[in-house]
Parts: structure tokens; C-alpha cells; sequence
């Protein structure tokens, strides 16, 4: 049986059963994120996760840096920053979602703003950009209270370490 955390026009994960290797489904403004590899090794993947949620717990996230663009120009900017060595540093401030194999398919960046987080993120690869046109050049956008992004964050931890859906 699958469960469901959160909501999919927002940020949700969906976890089927398993052990060691499970499906997990990440969401993120209505749009599946983990379209490329929904398996996950759950030691890792589970201990990705929990340091997400500890650090946005803990008050980490920075407002955007270019306060006069919107977020998908904020993300846009970033990306493109990355490619170059004084960009960089400024670029892994904000990104987000280093959860192995699974979603390294996304560029995601997340802004914080007090208790509210704003997550940004976009496809890549070739091979989806030519199945998904439409994601080409697309950035979406996902505003959350931090708290809701945490919880989702905080049952799939549990679903995971339980060794079962919850």
C-alpha cells in the first residue's frame, strides 16, 4: 500500500514497500520530480532527507539574492552563475534536494523567507527535455510554509525508517 505526505500541487513524497531498495515518488507543483528513478537506497536516501528537514528546522535558508527578480529569474540567474568559479559558491548556498540518484535529475534551489520557503527547480537531462518539451527553459515554483515542508520531510524519514508505509 502507498501513502501519501503532503500534496502534490504543493510538495508531497509517496512511498511504496520495501527494504533496503523502495519507490518513492517526490512531487513538487504538480509536476513528478523522480520521473527518471523512483528507487531509492534507503540508507542513504533516508539520511539525505533527514539532514533537509534538521537544517530548515534549525532556521537554515537564505532570502533570495537578487531581491528585484521573481524566483524563477533568482533561479535562472543562479544556474547560470554555476558555470562559472565565482558563481558557484553563491549557487550551492541555495541548492537544494541532493538526494542521490533519485533526484539528480532537478536543479533545485529553495529560498527562505522567515517561516515560508520558496522551492525552484528544473529538469536537465536530454533524454526528459526531449520526452518533455515543455520543460525545456521551464522553471517551477512551489511556495510552502516551512513547517508543512518539514512535515512532509519528517514522515517520509519515518516511513522509511519504519521499514513500512505509514
Amino acid at each position: 500500500m502507498d501513502t501519501l505526505f503532503g500534496d502534490r500541487r504543493g510538495f508531497s513524497a509517496e512511498i511504496g514497500e520495501g527494504d533496503q531498495l523502495r519507490r518513492v515518488d517526490l512531487w513538487a507543483a504538480g509536476i513528478r520530480l523522480t520521473c527518471d528513478d523512483n528507487t531509492v537506497y534507503v540508507p542513504q536516501f533516508r539520511r539525505s532527507v533527514a539532514d533537509t528537514a534538521d537544517r530548515l528546522r534549525s532556521g537554515s535558508g537564505l532570502p533570495r539574492p537578487f531581491p528585484g527578480q521573481d524566483p524563477a529569474g533568482n533561479h535562472r540567474r543562479l544556474v547560470r552563475m554555476a558555470a562559472h568559479d565565482d558563481g558557484s559558491a553563491l549557487y550551492q548556498r541555495f541548492a537544494t534536494m541532493h538526494w542521490g540518484p533519485t533526484t539528480d535529475n532537478v536543479t533545485a534551489l529553495l529560498f527562505r523567507d522567515g517561516d515560508h520557503v520558496t522551492l525552484t527547480f528544473g529538469f536537465w537531462r536530454a533524454h526528459h527535455l526531449r520526452a518533455h518539451p515543455e520543460h525545456d527553459g521551464a522553471v517551477f515554483v512551489v511556495e510552502i510554509a516551512a513547517a508543512a515542508l518539514i512535515g512532509v520531510l519528517d514522515g517520509l524519514t519515518a516511513a522509511l525508517e519504519s521499514g513500512r508505509p505509514e
